[in-house]
Formats: C-alpha cells, sequence, structure tokens
C-alpha cells in the first residue's frame, strides 16, 4: 500500500504528569475478504474509556466493533473492491481523508463521498465500494457501541452477507 499511518500516543508518569508513552509507524494490513487494508490505531474496552487502562488499545480483541467499547481504524478501501453488506450496533463516524468512496444502503441508493467528507452510519444495512479502478480511498473511522435500532420494539440484527 506504501500509505504509512503515525499514531502517538500519551499517558502519564508515575507523578502524574503528561507522557508520550509511543511512537510508531505502521501500514494496514490486507484482510481475510481482500477488499481493503485496515490498521486498528486504537480501542476501549469501555464507553466512557477508563483513561486508567494501561492495555495498549490496538492489541485489545476487537472485531468490526467491540461490545461495551469503541474502535478507532484506518480503512484503505482498495480500487474497484466492494464490501460485503452489513450491520452492525454501533454508531460510526467515518471521515474521507483521500480518495474516493460510493456508500450504498439495502435499498440500493448510494452517495458518494471525497476527502473532507463525513459519514455518521447509524446502525443501517450498508456497504462501500470504491468507484475507482486506480486509487485507494483512505477512510477513518470510529465506531461506538450502540443500541440496535428497533422497529415497533424489535430490534434489527446485526448482518454480515457471505
Amino acid at each position: 500500500m506504501n500509505l504509512p499511518i503515525r499514531r502517538v500516543v500519551t499517558g502519564h508518569n508515575h507523578e502524574g504528569t503528561a507522557v508520550f508513552t509511543s511512537d510508531e509507524v505502521f501500514e494496514p494490513q490486507i484482510i481475510p475478504t481482500g477488499d481493503a487494508a485496515m490498521a486498528t490505531i486504537w480501542t476501549t474496552a469501555t464507553v466512557p474509556a477508563d483513561c486508567n487502562d494501561e492495555t495498549d488499545g490496538a492489541k485489545r480483541d476487537a472485531g468490526t466493533t467491540l461490545k461495551g467499547g469503541s474502535v478507532i481504524r484506518i480503512v484503505d478501501m482498495l480500487p474497484g473492491a466492494s464490501s460485503p453488506l452489513h450491520r452492525t450496533d454501533s454508531i460510526d463516524y467515518g471521515i474521507v481523508i483521500s480518495g474516493e468512496i460510493e456508500l450504498e444502503l439495502e435499498n440500493e441508493i448510494s452517495k458518494k463521498m471525497g476527502a473532507g467528507a463525513i459519514i455518521v452510519q447509524r446502525g443501517t444495512l450498508h456497504k462501500w465500494r470504491n468507484p475507482s479502478e486506480t486509487e485507494v480511498c483512505r477512510i477513518v473511522f470510529v465506531l461506538i457501541e450502540a443500541k440496535a435500532y428497533e422497529i415497533n420494539g424489535i430490534p434489527l440484527p446485526e448482518y454480515m452477507q457471505h
């Protein structure tokens, strides 16, 4: 990919003074579906987060979302690629950094967004598509666990197309 990410993390020393705890550069890794490369930047086990938790949030086991917690990750949607149709019990904030992405909802209506666009994904059934055949689309996603959307008191289930 050759689109490195720099992650700088802060914390406190034993006297309570602010310090830098890490400063590293890494690249997203291709995921098994082959449509994107991802890098988890940080996770929290709870919301609200516990700043006394010294766990390196990038090393915490997290799926697409983290039940009870939050996730920030970089997603590089590969040229011409499309994600599976999916829904998660989370509110997702997506910030397009570079390239262009198309967000398609279950009714096949879609919107195309470029760098600077911010997407608020509220538990809908959706998929992502990179319309470019040559350019990677980089998006920063912050995913926070949310209560499932309900229709007549019945929660819509999480879903991942296979």
